[in-house]
């Protein structure tokens, strides 16, 4: 395989992993947010959007990095 595709390939293994586990805390902030409190809605959405950013960015590198490791020592 060329270098350009290993590193898609890559990259989209990281994307189809990162990317539910940032929704997915996103959402259990809304959900947790519904159920425990009274919060406003602006204050619930605004939340959510703030821990699926950052748990974007915090498992973005830590994903692909595992992914390529894996894809590295597959081939």
């Amino acid at each position: 395989m060329d270098h350009r595709e290993v590193e898609k390939a890559v990259a989209n293994w990281s994307a189809a992993i990162y990317i539910p586990i940032s929704l997915g805390a996103g959402l259990t902030f809304l959900l947790a947010a519904t159920l425990a409190g009274n919060y406003p809605p602006v204050a619930k959405v605004g939340g959510a959007i703030w821990v699926g950013i950052l748990s974007l960015i915090v498992s973005m590198p830590i994903v692909t990095s595992r992914v390529k490791k894996r894809w590295r020592n597959k081939s």
